[in-house]
C-alpha cells in the first residue's frame, strides 16, 4: 500500500476517534487523537481546526490561534479557520484580554512556586472569574486549596473542570483526593452495601439490664446520711490537701510556660524579620521575572496579530497591506515551529515581490511632498531587502534636502563604497561634492 495513502487513512481514523471523544466532552482524549492525526497528515485542516476549537474551549486561546493560522496557510480557501479568526478579530480587545489573563496565571504560578499561596489563590480567583473555562487555572487553584485542606472549594473548582473536560486525568486524580478527605468516597462505597445489609448493633445501642430490687423507707435515708458524712470527711482529709498541692504545681507550671512563651515569641519575631527580608527579596526577583514574561507574551501576541493580518490581506488580494504589515513583523519572538514555517513561506514571497511595493510608496510620498512618509516607506523596503542602491540614494537626497548633512553623507557614502560600478555611485559623488 502507498505510504502516503496509508498515513492519510491513519490520520482520518485518529480524527474520527477524536471527533467522537469531543462529542462526549472527553477533550483531553480528543486533543491527543487530533495531535496524532495532524502528525500523520499535517494537511488535515479539519482535524487542525477541531484541535484549535478544543484549545479555545479549555481556555488556551493562543494555542488555538496557532492552529488556525497554520490551517489558513495550508488551505487559504473554503476553510473554517478563516471564520474562527474573523470571530476573534471581531471582538475588540479579546486577544489583549486573553493575553492579560495568561499573564495573571503566570504570575500566580510564580507566587505558588515561591510559597506565596495566598497571593496565588487571589490571582487565580480573578483569572477564573474572567475565564471560567481556563482549565489550567482551575486545576492550579484546586491544587492550592487541597494543599491548605480546603477540600470544599477544591471540589467546586474540579467540578467545573470536569464539566468542561470530563476525563481530564489531573482533575480526576485531584477529585479522588478530595473525596477521600471529605468522606464522600466512603459514602459512595457504602451506598450499595448498606442498601442490602441487615442492621447491625451500634456502639450507642443500650441493653436494658435485669430489674433489681429497690430499697425503700428508713433504710434509704440511713444510707444517704452515712454516705454524706463519709464523703465530707474524705473531702477535707484526703482530697483538699492534694487539690491545693496540685493547684500550686499548676500555677508554677503556668509561670514557667508563660516565660517560655515570651522567649519563644522573641525568637519568632527575629525569625519573622528574617523571613520578611527574604520574602521581599523573592518578591523583587519574581517581579523582575514576571515583567520579562509579560513583555515576551505581549510582543509574541502582537506578532501573531500581524501574521493574521498578512494572511487576511493575501486572501483579499491586498498585497500593499500585506507588505506593510510584514515590514514590521518580528519573527524572532515566535517560538512555534509550524508558525515559523508559515513565516518562512511569506518571507520568500516578500523578498521577491514585496520590497518594490514599499519603494514605490516611498517615491509617491516623495513626489507628494511628504519626505517623512517617504523615508518611512524606504526604510521598510530596506528592512525586507537591504541591497537596493536606488532606495539608499533617494533617502540620501531627502536627508540632504532636510539639511541633515551627516546622515545624507553617510548614505551617499554607502552607495559609493558598496556599489562603485553603479551609475548612482557617480551621482552620489557629485551630491557629496567630490
Amino acid at each position: 500500500m502507498d505510504y502516503v495513502k496509508k498515513s492519510q487513512q491513519i490520520a482520518n481514523s485518529f480524527y474520527n476517534l477524536g471527533l467522537e471523544k469531543a462529542k462526549i466532552r472527553d477533550l483531553t482524549g480528543a486533543a491527543t487523537c487530533l495531535k496524532k492525526s495532524v502528525h500523520f497528515n499535517k494537511y488535515h485542516t479539519t482535524a487542525r481546526n477541531l484541535l484549535g476549537l478544543i484549545y479555545y474551549e479549555i481556555g488556551e486561546r493562543s494555542e488555538a490561534l496557532v492552529q488556525w493560522v497554520i490551517s489558513m496557510n495550508l488551505q487559504p480557501a473554503d476553510n473554517l479557520a478563516a471564520h474562527y479568526l474573523e470571530e476573534m478579530q471581531g471582538k475588540p480587545g479579546s486577544l489583549e484580554n486573553d493575553g492579560l489573563n495568561v499573564k495573571k496565571y503566570n504570575q500566580a504560578l510564580i507566587h505558588a512556586q515561591g510559597g506565596s499561596d495566598d497571593l496565588a489563590v487571589l490571582q487565580l480567583t480573578r483569572v477564573v472569574e474572567v475565564n471560567p473555562h481556563f482549565v489550567k487555572a482551575q486545576l492550579l487553584l484546586a491544587l492550592l486549596y487541597i494543599s491548605h485542606e480546603d477540600y470544599t472549594k477544591a471540589g467546586k473548582s474540579l467540578y467545573k473542570v470536569l464539566k468542561i473536560d470530563k476525563n481530564n486525568p489531573k482533575a480526576l486524580w485531584y477529585m479522588s483526593i478530595v473525596k477521600a478527605n471529605t468522606g464522600k468516597a466512603e459514602i459512595e462505597r457504602r451506598k450499595l452495601k448498606n442498601a442490602f445489609s441487615h442492621r447491625q448493633m451500634q456502639d450507642d445501642d443500650i441493653i436494658i439490664p435485669p430489674t433489681y430490687k429497690e430499697n425503700t423507707g428508713w433504710q434509704t435515708v440511713i444510707n444517704l446520711i452515712v454516705g454524706l458524712l463519709l464523703g465530707i470527711t474524705a473531702f477535707y482529709f484526703l482530697i483538699m490537701p492534694a487539690h491545693i498541692k496540685a493547684q500550686n504545681h499548676i500555677h508554677n507550671q503556668e509561670i514557667l510556660h508563660y516565660s517560655e512563651e515570651v522567649n519563644q515569641g522573641n525568637l519568632k519575631i527575629d525569625e519573622m524579620k528574617q523571613t520578611m527580608e527574604k520574602l521581599q527579596q523573592d518578591q523583587n526577583e519574581a517581579q523582575n521575572t514576571l515583567q520579562s514574561v509579560e513583555d515576551s507574551s505581549r510582543e509574541e501576541l502582537a506578532q501573531y496579530q500581524r501574521l493574521i493580518g498578512i494572511l487576511q490581506a493575501n486572501k483579499n488580494a491586498d498585497p500593499q497591506t500585506a507588505v506593510l504589515l510584514y515590514a514590521d513583523l518580528n519573527p524572532s519572538v515566535i517560538r512555534d515551529e509550524a508558525t515559523k514555517a508559515v513565516i518562512a513561506q511569506i518571507k520568500t514571497e516578500m523578498e521577491a515581490n514585496g520590497y518594490p511595493l514599499l519603494a514605490d510608496l516611498g517615491d509617491k510620498a516623495r513626489e507628494a511632498g511628504k519626505p517623512d512618509d517617504a523615508l518611512l516607506y524606504y526604510q521598510k523596503s530596506l528592512n525586507i531587502k537591504a541591497d537596493n542602491p536606488q532606495v539608499i540614494f533617494n533617502m540620501a537626497l531627502i536627508y540632504k534636502a532636510k539639511e541633515d548633512k551627516d546622515r545624507s553623507n553617510e548614505l551617499f557614502g554607502q552607495v559609493i563604497m558598496n556599489y562603485p560600478d553603479h551609475e548612482l555611485a557617480v551621482k552620489a559623488k557629485e551630491e557629496r561634492g567630490y
